[in-house]
């Protein structure tokens, strides 16, 4: 019958409302006792909520610590009955009872508070404490006499609460009930004097009824033992003793003194005080002192608990007469709690881009006490980049309060204080761990702006060059960095047929083997590439010089050594010391030390006769030429260079000691047979002297063609009367630039042999005289006209600047032409 009787209440009582608040609150009414799973309320359409954004927005109920009662059924978006609520056990006698809780929700994060209260059902009988009560009333009570009787107790509140009592049987006493302060006392008054000789002891019973449907009672034994002679009850000095006390008042404080007197005399008018009555958790907190009625502490008191208390102290006589009075205690709140930091919501993990004013972390955060004692004020440590709000009363949001950068802080342990205004403040710490997840926004960076690296040439394909270091400050794949040769060319080639780089370690291997005489230096770029997305990347020049081996061997211009001519320099034999007889020229195409040559005399056939520069190659005599000295002189020339190891050349020079050409002729012609020359020297002559002469008069030809073209062209530019840019023909250069060479060697050749006047002058280095035996003149004679010069004036000598090889059949040939020598 109770089952259907709540039934019926529940579906009375439950009703919804929802109120417009900033935040969003719902409150509802549910009776207690409700089955588990039982509807409380469809929250999502009281809310204005969509049931997917509950979904999506992983709704949860936070109910700090006011246990499980509530459960959300995110997928029909109601409020259901998580476990029995016995209103009794959850708020006592405290009226209104609700359940307060917030129901979560994130991405975006969102809290709705939702209120439900907890209505009483008479679910609890008016109980006394003990079973009996026993009195001692002498016979001679008055009319009137009150017996103060044990208060029922009735979890229940409101109406179904304790309403009245009743005393059965009621032939001698009749039942007064009266309300003092906030709780109703009873007492049983003698109507009808008692007569122990009739009877001495009387058997009543007290029912205790509620007002609940139905209605629900209890009930205790009254035993009464009918005394002689004690007529006169103790008489409390005051009805109600009143005292504030600090919750944090130390225990056997004596908080009031309760007094009462007896009218009667001896043992009868001796009154013992006690507690008669007492409020449900107030045992074991206070003691009354049973000869002088001090009222003391002995228990620890809690304003967040029970703030006031009403004790009943009776004054009674040895005869069983007695008087109650009331004791009010008020408690008074001290700070004795620290505010409690409830963590509702916690983001652990956050990207380094967010945005300033994300909220991070949603918390809670309590103070039991009261007044100043409970506000809260929560800050954070210094220097970070975050900020408390206050959202509601008792709320709290972490937000960002500026960019992060992971780079400069991965990770951060935030400390947060809450003090309250108490005196003195007491504070509560919480450290939230908040991990700052990498974002691609640094580039690699390497170590240096550019590079220079060095290689020594002939390398092997693959030799390792050098390497490129950049470094990312991302973390993980983001700062993983590949390098990537970039595409470009080297004198038209590309760069990858020169080196390649090692994508992960950025070493630059040699492709091919290097040249010096070819390249001696080149540039490439290499990137360096996070693993980000999109990727980030820099650029590096890198500058790779080749290093010179002495792989190179001197190679010998001057004199040249051919296989079908003999080359010889004639030494009259009235030269004095130091005279010039040649000059051995000689180049390598090394560079630095290891084309520095130096010049060494290795064989002749009179090593008294001849020394050669150590550094300019010159040979000259050093002694006195005498008649003694063998025509014929061959010397052998070693060319070396510095290099490590040196590598060196060798080149014979062949010198004529004679004063005058036939000696010269026979002497070589002699030599020239030991050599296994064996062509006719005649044929030669005469096929030398024809093609001098077919070169002698084409250049006169061309000569005067030249003279008569400018002639003709002055007096075109005298009468345009532009202005005339005069001609200066230009000095035959070196043919390999190296500076190994001088640039004319101006040569003296006579019509005479004993004078001195000359009417065509060639060049000459040193009054050197060359004698040559060459049967391919020919090729000689057109490598001399390739390098002649004219001069612009008409009148002058003519001047022809030749190479140091001028071969001597030229010079045979112009001497014949002249008749200085005979033409058989």
């Amino acid at each position: 019958m109770l089952d259907r009787t709540m039934e019926r209440r529940a579906l009375l009582f439950i009703w919804v409302f929802s109120l417009s608040w900033a935040r969003g609150q719902v409150s509802y009414s549910i009776p207690e006792e409700m089955a588990k799973g039982s509807l409380v309320g469809n929250v999502a359409q009281d809310l204005g909520l969509d049931i997917q954004r509950l979904k999506s927005g992983k709704a949860r109920i936070y109910t700090g610590d006011s246990g499980g009662y509530m459960v959300l059924d995110k997928e029909r978006g109601v409020l259901l009955v998580g476990e029995r609520i016995d209103r009794e056990a959850l708020c006592g006698r405290t009226t209104p009872c609700a359940l307060d809780f917030q129901i979560i929700l994130e991405n975006p994060m969102e809290f709705y508070t939702v209120t439900v209260e907890v209505t009483d059902i008479n679910d609890n009988a008016p109980a006394f404490k003990n079973g009996e009560v026993k009195f001692d009333v002498g016979e001679l009570a008055q009319i009137g006499a009150k017996f103060v009787l044990e208060k029922a107790v009735d979890d229940d509140v409101g109406l179904n609460g304790l309403q009245s009592y009743s005393l059965r049987p009621s032939d001698n006493f009749v039942l007064n009930s009266y309300r003092v302060g906030g709780s109703r006392n009873v007492e049983m008054v003698l109507r009808k004097p008692l007569d122990r000789e009739k009877q001495d002891r009387l058997s009543l019973v007290l029912t205790a009824v509620d007002g609940g449907e139905p209605r629900l009672s209890g009930t205790i034994q009254i035993r009464i033992a009918v005394l002689d002679a004690n007529d006169n009850a103790p008489v409390c000095a005051q009805a109600e003793y009143k005292a504030n006390v600090e919750e944090d008042a130390v225990k056997g404080s004596v908080l009031t003194t309760v007094s009462a007197t007896d009218a009667d005399q001896g043992s009868h008018g001796h009154v013992l005080y006690s507690i008669s009555g007492i409020a449900e958790g107030a045992a074991g907190l206070f003691k009354v002192n049973e000869d002088n009625g001090l009222f003391q502490l002995v228990g620890k008191l809690d304003y967040e608990r029970i703030k006031h208390y009403e004790i009943d102290v009776q004054a009674a006589d040895p005869g069983g007469n007695s008087d109650v009075c009331k004791v009010i205690i008020e408690v008074l709140d001290t700070n004795d709690n620290p505010p409690i930091i409830n963590i509702m919501s916690q983001l652990r993990s956050i990207a380094e881009d967010v945005k300033p004013g994300t909220v991070l972390t949603m918390m809670n955060i309590q103070d039991p006490d009261s007044d100043e004692n409970g506000k809260v004020l929560c800050v954070l440590d210094e220097n970070v980049p975050f900020d408390m709000k206050s959202t509601s009363n008792n709320f709290f949001t972490l937000v960002t309060d500026s960019n992060l950068d992971r780079e400069r802080a991965s990770e951060y342990n935030i400390s947060i204080t809450c003090c309250d205004e108490g005196v003195p403040s007491l504070s509560s710490s919480v450290t939230l761990t908040l991990h700052i997840s990498d974002v691609n926004d640094n580039a690699p960076v390497f170590e240096r702006s550019s590079y220079e690296a060095y290689i020594v040439e002939n390398n092997t394909p693959g030799l390792s060059i050098f390497t490129v270091k950049a470094t990312d400050a991302d973390w993980n794949q983001n700062a993983r960095v590949s390098y990537i040769l970039e595409d470009s060319s080297v004198n038209g080639v590309p760069v990858s047929s020169y080196v390649s780089v090692s994508a992960d370690s950025g070493v630059i291997h040699a492709v091919r083997s290097f040249d010096y005489e070819h390249i001696k230096d080149f540039h490439l770029c290499v990137k360096a590439q996070d693993g980000g997305s999109p990727p980030l990347s820099s650029n590096v020049t890198v500058k790779i010089m080749i290093q010179d081996q002495n792989d190179n061997a001197p190679q010998v211009l001057y004199p040249v050594q051919t296989s079908s001519s003999l080359v010889a320099e004639m030494v009259p034999r009235s030269a004095d010391v130091g005279y010039l007889v040649t000059k051995v020229v000689a180049v390598d195409v090394d560079s630095g030390q290891n084309a520095w040559l130096s010049y060494k005399l290795q064989k002749a056939t009179d090593r008294a006769l001849f020394e050669v520069g150590l550094q300019n190659g010159e040979i000259r005599t050093i002694r006195q030429v005498t008649d003694k000295d063998a025509v014929k002189q061959r010397l052998t020339v070693v060319v070396e260079d510095n290099g490590q190891p040196s590598r060196s050349a060798t080149v014979n020079v062949n010198v004529a000691v004679a004063d005058s050409f036939p000696e010269v002729l026979s002497e070589f012609t002699d030599f020239t047979h030991d050599k296994e020359y064996n062509d006719n020297l005649t044929f030669y002559l005469v096929l030398a002297l024809a093609v001098v002469s077919f070169l002698f008069i084409t250049c006169l030809v061309v000569i005067i063609s030249v003279k008569i073209y400018r002639w003709r062209q002055s007096r075109i530019l005298y009468h345009s009367s532009l202005p005339v840019i005069p001609y200066y023909p230009p000095r035959y250069s070196d043919t390999l630039g190296s500076g190994t060479l001088q640039h004319v060697y101006n040569y003296e050749v006579c019509r005479t042999t004993d004078s001195r006047k000359s009417d065509c002058k060639f060049g000459r280095a040193g009054s050197q005289n060359v004698l040559i035996m060459d049967p391919s003149c020919t090729g000689t004679m057109q490598r001399i006209q390739n390098e002649k010069n004219i001069l612009d004036e008409p009148d002058s000598p003519v001047e022809v600047s030749v190479h140091k090889n001028v071969h001597f059949s030229f010079l045979f040939a112009f001497l014949q032409n002249h008749g200085q020598l005979p033409t058989s």
